[in-house]
């Protein structure tokens, strides 16, 4: 049987490894910027020098730069919610496949990464398309500084 050059590039893409963090994000920045307009109501990317990268400098929410690879729950200046600074505690880091699934129900997703139905989140926005989200995460990580390796 003879395979087509598409059909072999697929066989292989299909046994790729998912992205790691810090690896490039699957999703489009550009797209992202233009979503990330849902969200600049309640945070912003402002870099350590305090230049707005994105959005309009809100503080409803935590600043946004450094996010990936960051621990949950551990903006410098911020008041958490008791949830995700719990989930931060276990050691939490913010990939974006936990982005993804948080954004799309923060609540559920606390409930579930903790183990307890009690949980709660104070974001109540819910970025519920996985592309729309993906495309803003790459957003973030594209204006925040690189993720260090994880160490061994």
């Amino acid at each position: 049987m003879r395979l087509t050059a598409t059909a072999l590039a697929m066989v292989l893409m299909a046994g790729a490894p998912a992205f790691a963090a810090g690896d490039a994000a699957a999703g489009d920045a550009a797209a992202g910027e233009k979503v990330f307009a849902k969200c600049a109501t309640c945070h912003v990317i402002a870099n350590d020098a305090g230049e707005v990268l994105g959005g309009k400098n809100a503080k409803t929410g935590p600043n946004l730069y450094g996010m990936p690879g960051r621990v949950a729950g551990t903006y410098p200046d911020f008041k958490y919610g008791e949830s995700i600074v719990a989930l931060g505690a276990t050691g939490f880091v913010w990939d974006e496949a936990s982005f993804v699934e948080y954004v799309a129900d923060p609540a559920k997703f606390l409930k579930t990464k903790l183990g307890d139905t009690t949980a709660k989140s104070k974001m109540a926005f819910k970025l519920t398309k996985p592309d729309e989200a993906a495309n803003v995460w790459a957003y973030i990580s594209s204006l925040s500084p690189p993720v260090a390796p994880a160490s061994n």
